[in-house]
């Protein structure tokens, strides 16, 4: 794959946020309810092949948050947290041979484990019980996520 443009970068970057945004918005009914299934969570997996949108993931979970979550800073700070720690561990284990399971762990249990943190706080909710609820949603995001990851390689010949 020859170098993208900073431009090319910034574009696609933009497309990738706004298509985050609209995947929570389409699933809004599923992606706040007891089990969350954040289908868009899976896009994170684009950091195992675009190592650049780590921030701009990041970004769209803040926007998420802001724009369809309801529960003020805390969930947008902690959203963009999340986003750019799942996403940065997709990209730092982009080269690698398991980098899909890795795909599939980080989205499980990054937002998994981390967004009841929060939410416990501002729910007034066992961590135990949002963290069982949260991981469920999620791995059916991992599991998307790291197909995702493996389709791209193959097209993007990232195998080792």
């Amino acid at each position: 794959m020859k170098e993208w443009t900073v431009t090319r970068k910034l574009a696609f970057s933009a497309l990738v946020v706004a298509l985050y945004v609209a995947v929570m918005a389409v699933s809004a009914g599923f992606a706040f309810g007891q089990y969350q299934v954040r289908i868009a969570t899976a896009l994170y997996a684009l950091a195992g092949v675009f190592p650049f949108l780590t921030v701009p993931l990041g970004v769209a979970n803040f926007l998420s948050n802001a724009l369809l979550g309801g529960l003020g800073p805390l969930d947008m700070i902690g959203g963009v947290t999340v986003g750019l720690l799942t996403a940065g561990t997709i990209a730092l284990c982009r080269r690698r041979s398991f980098a899909p399971a890795v795909a599939f762990a980080a989205i499980t249990l990054i937002p998994g484990l981390g967004v009841p943190v929060w939410l416990s706080y501002l729910l007034n909710l066992p961590y135990s019980v949002l963290a069982a609820s949260l991981l469920v949603g999620q791995a059916v995001c991992g599991v998307v996520g790291a197909l995702l990851l493996s389709a791209l390689r193959r097209r993007f010949g990232i195998l080792e």
